[in-house]
């Protein structure tokens, strides 16, 4: 058995898993406490704790944070929960007693949608998470290449493409990060949401739906993003994981936006959706602690 934590702006969910597949076992989800960091530790600490009670003994453990690290010295920074400046790996190996893996969240999905996922098989892949924020990972031959530090593309924070800005005469909007502008404020599911309260003038949530041109305005903010990132990283798969993801035939829509869009005769890559939703970041984190402790 081996586990996984995934920490998110709103929610920490631990999975155990089990088996050649990494099916789930057990699950259990609690408020992330964004008070401070002691806090964010104490309650990832508490979920080990469960997922070894759960198993039986002490298993491998993984966790997927949001944001990413200094690779030279572990250091965290996130803009949307209390990491910053400090060393959660260091902190939970000492806290559970044994080596935890830390690893950024957008890789750890990334991980587990090209392992027995989505994009199972698939060489290079990437995943673009849509919740709160933007999460980016890249995977290639089923592992985050080196080269990134295993903590690449913060597609969030990446400047929103200004000719999709401009069609749609959108605001410069403040990003968590300091910034404005990101991609975060505009792809996101919370972005979704702001696009439509700007343009209907009231506030909008995203599962209670949004007005078609409020969609094709996102997806068209949207597709102009993959188009940038193709050319960056060059994915022959793109897998989407968010609450967003769940938008109704976003795959095909992005897909057919993003063809006529493609420089050159660059073949787009697929765009598909996570098989294993809200378990991947944990799997993937729980797929990569697994790797550490057989090297």
């Amino acid at each position: 058995m081996i586990g996984g934590i995934d920490l998110g702006g709103t929610k920490m969910e631990a999975r155990l898993f089990e088996g050649p597949d990494a099916a789930t076992v057990a699950s259990r989800r609690v408020a992330t406490p964004l008070a401070s960091f002691d806090a964010l530790c104490t309650a990832a600490l508490d979920l080990i704790a469960w997922l070894d009670a759960e198993a039986g003994r002490r298993v491998s453990v993984g966790v997927a944070l949001p944001g990413l690290a200094d690779p030279r010295t572990g250091a965290w920074f996130a803009a949307n929960v209390p990491l910053t400046g400090h060393l959660p790996a260091d902190v939970l190996s000492t806290g559970a007693g044994r080596p935890v893996t830390v690893v950024g969240d957008g890789a750890a999905f990334a991980v587990s949608e090209a392992r027995g996922g989505a994009a199972d098989g698939v060489r290079v892949v990437m995943g673009l998470i849509l919740g709160t924020g933007v999460g980016g990972g890249l995977c290639v031959d089923g592992v985050p290449p080196p080269r990134h530090g295993d903590l690449p593309l913060e597609v969030g924070h990446v400047g929103a493409p200004a000719a999709a800005l401009a069609r749609h005469d959108l605001p410069l909007w403040d990003c968590c990060c300091g910034r404005a502008g990101c991609n975060e404020v505009y792809a996101s599911g919370t972005g979704l949401a702001r696009i439509a309260s700007w343009r209907t003038g009231r506030p909008v949530r995203v599962e209670d739906g949004v007005p078609g041109d409020v969609l094709t305005i996102w997806i068209d903010v949207l597709a102009d993003v993959l188009r940038d990132l193709h050319l960056l990283v060059a994915p022959e798969a793109v897998v989407l994981g968010g609450g967003a993801s769940r938008v109704d035939r976003l795959t095909e829509r992005l897909t057919d936006a993003l063809h006529p869009r493609m420089l050159g005769p660059q073949p787009a890559p697929r765009i598909l959706r996570a098989l294993h939703g809200d378990s991947s970041g944990a799997r993937g984190a729980a797929l990569l602690a697994a790797d550490r402790a057989a090297a």
